[in-house]
Formats: C-alpha cells, sequence, structure tokens
C-alpha cells in the first residue's frame, strides 16, 4: 500500500530494537513510499552550512554531515526491509556496508538481486535510520489493480 509521504522517525530510540540496536523502520510492512528527495551516495559539499534542525531521524550517518548533502537518486522507493529481504543478498564491495551494526547506508547501493544487479541500498546501522530505499532506476512501483484491471471494468484478465 502506497504511502503519501516517506514518514519521519522522529526520534530514532523510540522502539529501537533492542537485540539488533536498529531504529524501527521507516515504512510500516507492507506499505511503500517514493522519496522525492536526494537520498544516499555521493554527497556533496553544501553551498552554505546547514542549520541544526529538528532530526528527522533519517539522517544517514557520516562523518560530513553538516558539511555535505545528498546528491544521490531521487524518487526512490523505500520500503520496510522485511518485505523485500532475504529476497536481496549484501552486495560487500568496499566500504559501501560500514557500520557497527549494519550497514550506514551512506556508502551507495549494498544490496543485490540474485543476478548480482545492485539494486538497493540499506541503511540499518544503530545510529542511523532503518530504511531500504530501491533504486529508481532499475525498479519502480505500481499498484496491483493498476490502471489495466480498471481499464477492463473491473473484469478479470484472459
Amino acid at each position: 500500500m502506497a504511502l503519501p509521504t516517506v514518514p519521519d522517525v522522529g526520534d530514532p530510540d523510540n522502539g529501537r530494537d533492542k537485540k539488533t540496536g536498529r531504529a524501527r523502520s521507516t515504512v510500516p510492512c507492507g506499505h511503500y513510499a517514493m522519496d522525492p528527495d536526494p537520498w544516499g551516495a555521493p554527497f556533496v559539499p553544501s553551498v552554505a552550512p546547514r542549520q541544526h534542525a529538528r532530526s528527522s531521524g533519517r539522517e544517514l550517518l557520516r562523518p560530513d554531515i553538516w558539511a555535505t548533502v545528498s546528491a544521490g537518486q531521487r524518487d526512490s522507493v523505500v520500503v520496510h526491509p522485511d518485505d523485500v529481504l532475504p529476497r536481496l543478498t549484501p552486495f560487500t564491495c568496499g566500504d559501501n556496508w560500514t557500520g557497527c551494526c549494519g550497514s550506514t547506508g551512506a556508502h551507495g547501493p549494498n544490496l543485490a538481486c540474485a543476478c548480482g544487479s545492485r539494486l538497493a541500498t540499506w541503511a540499518a546501522d544503530c545510529l542511523g535510520p532503518n530504511e531500504l530505499h530501491l533504486d529508481p532506476v532499475r525498479v519502480y512501483a505500481w499498484h496491483q489493480g493498476g490502471a489495466a484491471e480498471d481499464a477492463l471494468g473491473g473484469e478479470e484478465r484472459p
């Protein structure tokens, strides 16, 4: 089910899993949201120093968090990690899986499908958000009861 926006987590410690240290997922199971904003790597220098604003709980952990902004993909599909794992497997190359309890998500795509295509970034470190972004170039979302079924007036397809 589509959500109108990607929810803010607010206080990431509220609902944190005691066993894994992960924050609760940004998107509930069975739902997805389109993120219109740039998210993830690469990061570029910020034009002006950012003010310390109220945290949305979705900031990726990286050393230069206040000096850079994301220049990553727009319109990624954000899903609950449990909705796609373990169908995707970790793609650990270089530092794209860094973090103490899981990936920070700050170093680019870190999950691949069975063919090896990197198509998602999972941020799941204990100090950051717990959300999974599907690459908008390789993955898209649609409603199963979409336009084709609506055009048939609700009739079953042949």
